[in-house]
């Protein structure tokens, strides 16, 4: 089988290896494992290679690049009338060659990709859709767009949309799913974590406004006022950084929040299992997988209510959803937080739920779509 893949992920190449995100490729490289040849058509960019990246384990990989663009700006608008033509035809052609069309959405290329796929309606075609599928959300214009052409049967045909959550009056061709990060074998039983003394607090995302890592950081605030005893540990890079280190010096808060940068897989295994919770107040998601994480370590989320964290959190039953009221927040928090009885009865639904969803599930999920 030939599977092709469009993705605006961008990639970085060394010693004839492609590298990307390593979420991103630690998931496509499951559904490699049962495919004989692969194209990818996407960026490329020159790149340091950090513990972040991964690269694609796959013998026959041919990969064709392409440049990136946006339509943020009208110069980035008048770029991209010029090259999105060009990058069409070349989706177009790759397409023509391939056994199963794999398009990653929502984004610039999955925007052409899912116009281009229905030029082949008889091809096996799978969707990754790993944005925020709630009808009623607010998202770019672009987005609606691929949401509507993915879920028209009559323009995508012999097509699964896999996407995050279960939503009301969706068509035939839309299925939820779900992603993983770690084997049924890594289970282990869950430490048991006192509430009484030093509690640490989790933050794990990209360093950005969209993510809100400064709102975690108010919550530590208020939560010391409060006279409990607060670490926020803070795993993550992004644009961000430097305001926040501004503002942890400017109102002296560096001996109990910390900004640790990124880290790897097997670190944050420790990391989950050693902090009571994980607080993360995001704008957006799509599957919201530190989430999931965490919960499968016993550390119990504080999440905001976006995409399908109510789903994943059982609206409470798992977590806390946080209303972005800081002070009804903390109040929550500091109410769970003085009952030992209830936060082990969080954490324990948490991990229950969370350990449904293994690698192996995953890729028995994956071998059944290419199959079929």
């Amino acid at each position: 089988m030939t599977f092709c893949i469009v993705t605006h992920v961008l990639h970085t190449q060394k010693n004839k290896e492609y590298y990307s995100y390593s979420p991103y490729v630690n998931e496509i490289n499951l559904w490699l494992k049962y495919v004989d040849k692969v194209i990818i058509i996407a960026p490329i960019k020159n790149i340091n290679i950090d513990s972040i990246h991964q690269k694609y384990n796959h013998s026959n990989i041919n990969f064709i690049q392409v440049p990136e663009f946006s339509l943020t700006s009208i110069k980035q608008v008048i770029r991209s009338f010029f090259i999105v033509p060009v990058i069409f035809f070349k989706i177009i052609k790759v397409m023509l060659f391939a056994n199963h069309i794999h398009l990653r959405c929502p984004g610039n290329m999955g925007l052409l990709g899912s116009i281009a796929q229905i030029f082949f309606p008889l091809k096996s075609k799978s969707v990754k859709y790993a944005g925020n599928w709630d009808p009623n959300s607010k998202q770019p214009k672009s987005y609606k767009i691929q949401k509507w052409i993915l879920s028209n049967t009559s323009l995508t045909n012999n097509c699964k949309i896999l996407v995050y959550g279960e939503w009301k009056n969706q068509t035939k061709n839309v299925k939820p799913f779900f992603t993983a990060t770690y084997n049924k074998s890594e289970i282990k039983e869950i430490p048991s974590k006192e509430i009484k003394g030093k509690l640490r607090l989790l933050f794990v995302g990209t360093l950005s406004k969209g993510k809100q890592p400064l709102y975690a950081i108010n919550i530590a605030e208020k939560l010391k006022l409060n006279n409990y005893e607060i670490e926020l540990f803070l795993y993550g890079e992004g644009y961000e950084k430097v305001a926040l280190e501004k503002y942890i010096k400017e109102n002296k808060l560096s001996q109990f929040i910390y900004l640790m940068g990124n880290t790897d897989r097997e670190s944050m295994k420790k990391i989950y299992q050693e902090s009571h919770c994980l607080v993360l107040p995001s704008k957006s998601e799509g599957w919201p997988k530190v989430v999931a994480e965490a919960m499968f370590w016993g550390c119990l989320p504080i999440v905001t209510p976006v995409s399908c964290v109510p789903n994943l959190l059982n609206f409470g039953e798992r977590g806390i959803l946080l209303t972005e009221n800081l002070q009804t927040d903390v109040t929550s928090i500091s109410d769970l937080l003085s009952n030992q009885e209830d936060y082990n009865k969080k954490i324990k639904r948490a991990a229950n739920w969370s350990r449904q969803y293994t690698i192996d599930k995953f890729e028995q999920e994956i071998m059944h779509i290419l199959k079929s």
